[in-house]
């Protein structure tokens, strides 16, 4: 007869020994690197505070490779970038107060784009803690509610023994569909305590897999096959359940065409018969989605940027996928399916009837050539030929980042980002400053690989100070700044809102001759040696930058 507790792992003589006798001198903060070196992190970003030294003392002792950037929230955007490529969590470290809250837009950015960073920030001592006004340094009366609104989940831990279970379930908070920040928070004295706890190994935080009811992938599966006029979304949510290969297999068997929304581009190959391309902020797609019979939106909340500014409403069935329980239905009427998108494409894939539809590619054209045409009115051939020079420069598998300016509200549309999970921007929370350190942050993620940022000189002069950790980490950057005077895309719109501009012009530096202080090569070029320099400079090992003085303009919006 066999009794559950015949069934307990019991430890060998070996490891009972070395958890009685755990190495001297151990501390909370190495209890946190331990925890994350047994949940297979490598690397952390982040920047050493008075109440995190412990944390960082910890981690200066282990094997972590550690990218320090200049600012919170430099660190941040750079530790978004890389949860994005690789999709593991990657530990973001902060200190107490002004810098935890320094890092709140790059979490907010996380946050809009699904991207799974894991901030650990210390606190004051246990003993300040619960809303008394003590007198700490860097207090706050609650800083965990500060994050609370904006990160996937908050945990903290107010001793030395709490901390691997606190952060394993953040790391598994962070990793389970949707994808997201998470904030940890441990007080200053628990991270500095000498603890006699054993080491930690094994840790186990498994994300839980998100899959789809089957009776409603039944009724998706049957609308569709027998749609006349089937049409399908993709968000981001295809990128980051790595599901470009189920949606494409999906698109051909159905034979529905395919738009991408900006956060979802490359999810679709760009001239594929069936490629609608990217072109959501134009009314002749707007028409062409409103058509549809059936809506198939995966990984998508068919939210403002989405939706041609909430213009866009369907006449059909809407059958929409994403693993965001608070985006279904948060538009449109809809059957809500709560699934990962590599999930949900799937179960389609093994219950749709192929459908033959030979004039999908010809409406396809159509459409494109409406919206070519409407371009091809207006005085944007400088804006469309940087684009052509940017993408003839970049090799295809390299990542590149664009911050919010006027050339990245064109790449929305009109960039072919070539595969998944290749083009990235702060559309998401729309901050300004995002492109430059998270090239970074990509770069780390993938060494020998080079990375393209686009900033303007608005956005350029957030990050500055993250060309002096280039140059550190000898990382293959290359920061294409275009140089309007002012911050362009405010401009635009202010003028065309109110007739003036106001606060968008800017006295900026010799672009060039600063990267140049931070021996950073740097080159001025023009629209004309654009591709050549770029493609030279993304050749060449190490940081560069590329200024490019531009003024640039938007094509006309038919959202009003």
């Amino acid at each position: 007869m066999t009794h559950d507790h015949d069934l307990v792992l019991r430890p060998t003589e070996a490891q009972t020994a070395a958890a009685l006798a755990p190495p001297p001198g151990r501390t909370g903060g190495d209890l946190v690197v331990e925890t994350l070196r047994s949940l297979g992190a490598t690397t952390v970003f982040g920047l050493p505070g008075q109440h995190a030294l412990g944390l960082f003392d910890a981690v200066g002792r282990s094997d972590l490779h550690l990218v320090g950037l200049r600012t919170e929230n430099n660190a941040g955007f750079a530790a978004d970038a890389y949860g994005r490529i690789t999709g593991e969590a990657v530990p973001l470290l902060l200190s107490t107060g002004p810098g935890a809250l320094m890092a709140l837009p790059a979490l907010a950015e996380a946050a809009a784009a699904s991207a799974p960073v894991l901030a650990i920030s210390s606190q004051v001592p246990v003993a300040g803690l619960g809303g008394g006004r003590r007198g700490h340094l860097h207090e706050l009366r609650d800083q965990s509610a500060s994050f609370r609104d904006v990160v996937k989940s908050v945990h903290s831990a107010r001793t030395p023994s709490q901390i691997p279970s606190v952060v394993a379930e953040a790391w598994e908070s962070a990793l389970t569909a949707p994808h997201g920040p998470v904030w940890v928070e441990i007080p200053e004295d628990v991270l500095r305590a000498e603890t006699f706890i054993p080491q930690v190994t094994g840790m186990d935080a498994t994300p839980h897999e998100l899959s789809p009811r089957p009776e409603l992938t039944a009724v998706a599966a049957h609308w569709l096959s027998s749609a006349e006029r089937p049409v399908i979304i993709a968000g981001g949510g295809v990128v980051r359940s790595d599901a470009a290969g189920k949606l494409r297999q999906l698109a051909e068997r159905l034979g529905a065409p395919v738009v991408t929304t900006f956060g979802g581009k490359g999810a679709f190959p760009w001239t594929h018969p069936l490629s609608l391309q990217s072109w959501l902020e134009d009314r002749h797609m707007t028409d062409f989605l409103e058509d549809a019979d059936v809506l198939l939106v995966v990984g998508s909340g068919l939210g403002e940027l989405s939706s041609n500014y909430h213009t866009f409403f369907p006449t059909g069935r809407v059958v929409q996928i994403d693993a965001d329980l608070g985006k279904l239905e948060s538009n449109h009427p809809a059957l809500g399916i709560h699934a990962d998108a590599r999930l949900a494409l799937q179960a389609l894939l093994e219950t749709v009837s192929e459908r033959e539809d030979p004039a999908a590619p010809e409406r396809v054209r159509l459409v494109l050539d409406d919206i070519e045409a409407r371009l091809a009115t207006q005085d944007v051939s400088l804006e469309r030929s940087l684009l052509t020079s940017i993408r003839a420069a970049l090799p295809a598998r390299s990542p590149s980042f664009w911050d919010m300016t006027i050339l990245s509200y064109w790449a929305w549309s009109a960039f072919d980002a070539k595969h998944p999970n290749t083009m990235h921007s702060a559309q998401g929370a729309g901050g300004l400053g995002y492109a430059f350190p998270a090239a970074l942050g990509a770069c780390v993620a993938e060494p020998g690989t080079p990375v393209l940022a686009v900033s303007g000189d608005g956005g350029a002069m957030y990050s500055i100070a993250e060309l002096a950790t280039a140059r550190q980490h000898d990382l293959d950057v290359t920061w294409l700044i275009v140089d309007d005077g002012g911050y362009g895309i405010l401009r635009e719109y202010m003028t065309q809102s109110f007739g003036s501009a106001t606060g968008t012009e800017l006295t900026r530096p010799d672009f060039a001759a600063l990267a140049a202080s931070f021996d950073v090569p740097a080159t001025t070029t023009t629209p004309e040696s654009l591709a050549s320099d770029l493609k030279k400079a993304l050749a060449t090992p190490g940081p560069s930058v590329v200024v490019l003085p531009a003024l640039l303009k938007m094509f006309a919006p038919t959202h009003i």
